[in-house]
């Protein structure tokens, strides 16, 4: 895919179902890991305006390492159970901060960021990483958010290697 095709009058469901039904071309099976994480992370900025930063965090030798992004330099390693990332990674959970100044410990990689969600990515009921999304705006992300990001990281981890 060359182009993706975006709406910015959509609503938040209607932007996630655009997106879905272009990932199948986007991101290929047999594909290079990073090369779909990187676009998948270019396709989710494009798509949606109140996304500040958005990246994947890949698990390797007990840390959260960064991958591909799209935003501002980041964090380049986070321990299991530190921050949204590593609780996320910890519990194997979603998990969505409407304000991170009021999540205990989290991690200030971008100054900006004001809301956060986190979907743990598991490949072969192992922990694969994370998906971390942010937005300089407070309760930025929700329930809709959250189903529609788990569904296109299931997606994700069903076409990579």
């Amino acid at each position: 895919m060359e182009n993706l095709i975006t709406d910015y009058r959509l609503s938040t469901k209607e932007k996630y179902e655009l997106l879905l039904s272009q990932l199948e071309s986007l991101i290929l099976k047999g594909d290079n890991k990073i090369s779909s994480l990187a676009n998948l992370s270019a396709a989710l900025k494009q798509s949606f305006d109140k996304i500040s930063w958005v990246g994947f965090y890949i698990y390797e030798n007990q840390k959260l390492w960064l991958g591909p992004f799209q935003g501002k330099v980041a964090c380049t390693s986070i321990d299991i159970g530190k921050g949204v990332c590593g609780k996320a990674a910890e519990l194997i959970q979603t998990i969505i901060v409407p304000d991170v100044n009021k999540f205990p410990g989290h991690i200030f990689c971008d100054s900006d960021s004001k809301s956060e969600i986190v979907v743990p990515l598991i490949k072969e009921k192992k922990l694969f990483g994370v998906l971390d999304v942010d937005s300089n705006q407070y309760n930025s992300f929700d329930e809709v958010d959250k189903h529609y990001l788990e569904k296109v990281c299931t997606f994700l981890m069903n076409r990579i290697n």
